[in-house]
């Protein structure tokens, strides 16, 4: 594979597959973000290379509270590996001093504070030109199972939670993208994720962080069988995949402004703390259901076949490999072939 002629989108690995289902007791322990960034920059297909990388703030990596200091720090570590940043993932969960978008307004208050602190750090970043473009990613930090207990109170909560972030990022000249994942109360189903991002209603501050893996779940029904796309007798026969991915995509793509490339064997798993979700493969992995080439298209072009140039990069997102897998360069150089075919199919020169 040659590197092609289109330079856009810029292609990113995710950080933070390091610290997911990691340093808990009973997981592997976390990956420290200098050997994730070493791994990053030493992948390689016939002269091609990564361009950036996305990151999650929490320690070991980044932490939520990180000075300025460490911030140039962090920065010209990543710059000497001729790495950009693009997105950073914002902690609103409560173990990491978050808490539930729908929980109690202490908890509420909790959530919006992580966010106004990952937009101090994405508008540093960008002072520090080491991040030229990317969003800030949330989620509800609501389990499904609490969200059903009174689906349409907490929904509103979730909604003014957002709301008051959306205005937060505006204040920093960011946007934020709410990730697509079926763990997430009243984001677990495309139907609920759209009626979510209609009801906040902000689309130059809130938009839809669109994963490969975890998307694929919706057509599913998983977390939400009265959502499912797929016919009940589904055996991933073509026509009913692809009929699926378009009745998808076409509510949810123009909502999404982040993309990662991710690939899935259509089963869930947790690992560590992390509850379970869509199963993330590596790229070449036989079972996977997708094809990652192909299927990335229907994030990436409109309904008339037209590429979008929605985003200025996306992201290859592994979570919960075990650390013997990601620690092999080969990983890395497969999983960069497999972005330079989405970004040869779906991209342009610029």
């Amino acid at each position: 594979m040659s590197k092609g002629e289109n330079n856009y989108p810029k292609l990113h690995n995710a950080m933070w597959p390091g610290l997911v289902g990691k340093g808990s007791p009973g997981a592997e322990p976390s990956i420290d973000l200098e050997t994730m960034l070493d791994l990053t920059a030493k992948a390689e297909v016939n002269g091609a290379k990564f361009d950036g990388v996305d990151i999650f703030l929490f320690d070991p990596h980044v932490g939520i509270d990180s000075s300025v200091e460490s911030l140039k720090r962090i920065a010209a570590s990543i710059r000497n590996r001729g790495l950009v940043v693009g997105s950073v993932v914002a902690p609103v969960w409560p173990p990491t001093g978050g808490g539930s978008a729908m929980g109690s307004a202490e908890e509420r208050k909790a959530f919006v504070t992580q966010v106004t602190k990952a937009c101090r750090i994405a508008k540093k970043l960008r002072d520090l030109k080491i991040r030229p473009y990317g969003v800030v990613r949330i989620d509800s930090a609501a389990g499904v199972t609490d969200w059903d207990k009174a689906p349409k109170e907490n929904t509103k909560k979730i909604v003014q939670t957002f709301k008051e972030a959306a205005k937060v990022a505006l204040d920093h000249g960011e946007r934020l993208a709410a990730e697509g994942e079926i763990c997430w109360g009243a984001m677990h189903s495309w139907k609920h994720m759209v009626r979510l991002l209609e009801e906040v209603g902000q689309p130059e501050a809130l938009g839809f962080q669109a994963d490969m893996a975890h998307t694929l779940l919706y057509t599913l029904g998983y977390n939400a069988p009265e959502h499912r796309i797929v016919p009940g007798d589904f055996h991933w026969e073509p026509d009913a995949f692809h009929a699926a991915m378009k009745k998808l995509t076409k509510a949810l793509r123009p909502w999404t402004i982040d993309f990662h490339v991710a690939q899935n064997d259509a089963t869930v798993k947790g690992s560590g703390s992390h509850d379970k979700t869509g199963r993330h493969c590596l790229a070449t992995d036989p079972n996977g259901k997708l094809n990652i080439a192909r299927d990335a298209g229907y994030w990436m072009r409109d309904e008339k076949g037209a590429v979008t140039k929605a985003f200025q990069h996306i992201c290859w997102d592994g979570c919960m490999f075990p650390n013997k897998v990601m620690k092999k360069q080969q990983t890395w150089n497969d999983i960069l072939a497999a972005m330079l075919q989405v970004r040869e199919n779906h991209g342009w020169s610029a």
